[in-house]
């Protein structure tokens, strides 16, 4: 379990600012909502904003800046989505050239961000309920893949739906459901359950995304939609530039859970 599982969620963003801690956020400030983050040009953020209307499951809006404004009114005002993520992803025409600890030197005032839920919130829920989260207890990012499950689209968005899976054990599957149904803004109750190749997933030893984590005698792979899907898109859609969280690195609100 995370060091830093009983600290605030500003005491977890200052030692982030400080860089102090770049690497996954599963289990820290728990209780909080944690978010992905997704930053574009303001002539792309309508239709990314349509994009994520469209497809709440794997892209539930939290909360959207003021045009040019770096900071979170509804979930975390006093935070600086610049500075305040262990990990950033920079994506220019949907090319991956960039993971800073810091996009302060990329942020101009034409830009908006955008928070969306993540499944890291639920993860305190499922463990009271006794159901294990694998990556915990390996320590490790939670793995990650790209399914053949297209997104709505809207406008110049499209792409694959991005999922993240947790190896359950049979007996507790309708559990894990039950548990994660009750957190909808933070992609809720899981997709897809147990046979990987049906959602196009080849391999589930070689996630996309994240670290792979064992899967043992009668546990099932239960996929649930995941806020890494915009990087899908970016990587399809290929805008001027979109700005990320790195896969796992999330923004930790003020919000409860």
């Amino acid at each position: 379990m995370s060091s830093l599982a009983t600290a605030t969620p500003s005491e977890v963003r200052q030692i982030i600012r400080n860089n102090q801690w770049v690497k996954p956020t599963s289990g820290v400030a728990e209780g909080y909502t944690q978010g992905n983050l997704a930053i574009l040009p303001k002539a792309l953020a309508y239709e990314f904003l349509l994009f994520c209307q469209r497809n709440p499951k794997p892209c539930p809006v939290l909360d959207v800046t003021d045009l040019g404004k770096p900071h979170l009114p509804l979930v975390a005002p006093e935070a600086d989505i610049r500075v305040d993520l262990p990990k950033y992803r920079v994506y220019r025409r949907g090319e991956l050239v960039e993971e800073p600890t810091d996009i302060t030197h990329l942020w101009t005032e034409n830009m908006v961000g955008f928070l969306l839920g993540c499944s890291f919130s639920f993860e305190k829920a499922l463990m009271n309920a006794g159901v294990p989260v694998r990556h915990i207890e390996e320590d490790c990012n939670v793995p990650m893949y790209k399914t053949n499950i297209q997104c709505h689209k809207a406008g110049r968005f499209e792409g694959p739906m991005v999922v993240s899976m947790r190896p359950i054990p049979e007996h507790q599957v309708v559990k894990a459901v039950e548990v994660t149904s009750q957190f909808p803004n933070v992609h809720g109750s899981p997709i897809h359950i147990g046979n990987p190749a049906s959602i196009g997933i080849e391999d589930i030893n070689r996630p996309d995304f994240g670290d792979a984590v064992p899967i043992r005698e009668n546990e099932v792979p239960v996929f649930w939609a995941c806020g890494v899907t915009p990087q899908a898109v970016a990587m399809q859609v290929k805008p001027e530039i979109m700005i990320t969280h790195a896969p796992g690195h999330m923004f930790v609100t003020d919000r409860k859970e």
